[in-house]
């Protein structure tokens, strides 16, 4: 395989203070672990999880760590491997309101990934929390370098981001509906 160097986030200072795995067969270990479980993966071999892992990172946080700050601009996804997340949203007083808690399988920051706009929450682990992370330029590599990969990986992306804007908006219409 004709591979580049894998390219870490532009806002890399900010992954700096966790640890970093470095063994890419850990890490493809740590990501065969969801296999079967995370919707990402779905239809994913392990050898698409491993040519996967060789163009991501993996990290571990300690518990109560921000791994993603509501505002920040970000050019990089995360995938939780193992551990808890809340995602906290600023309400219009700016306290921070819990929206939700996500867990082992689930991708964060996918919409800055894309399509590069700041970040819409602030995600922070409850525990010792495991994740991947993939930059944009390293997705664009895997377009190039890998195009069954990536196509896979962006029809997962796309279906998981319409799945999420459908059921917000069922949410947003029971509230209307309420008033």
């Amino acid at each position: 395989m004709a591979q580049t160097a894998v390219k870490f986030p532009e806002d890399a200072n900010a992954l700096e203070r966790f640890e970093r795995v470095t063994d890419n067969t850990e890490v493809a270990q740590e990501l065969s672990t969801l296999l079967g479980r995370a919707p990402l993966f779905s239809e994913f071999t392990p050898d698409d999880v491993k040519t996967l892992a060789e163009y991501m990172g993996v990290y571990r946080a300690q518990p109560n760590e921000t791994i993603i700050r509501e505002g920040d601009v970000g050019d990089h996804m995360l995938l939780i491997v193992r551990g808890e997340v809340d995602i906290l949203k600023r309400g219009m007083q700016r306290e921070q309101q819990h929206m939700t808690s996500v867990g082992a399988g689930t991708t964060i920051g996918e919409m800055s990934m894309i399509d590069g706009e700041p970040r819409f929450a602030t995600c922070r682990t409850t525990q010792v929390t495991t994740f991947g992370v993939l930059t944009r330029d390293n997705m664009a590599k895997i377009i190039l370098e890998q195009p069954h990969l990536g196509s896979k990986i962006l029809v997962k992306l796309v279906t998981m981001l319409s799945a999420r804007l459908r059921q917000t908006s069922a949410k947003l219409m029971r509230y209307m509906d309420g008033v």
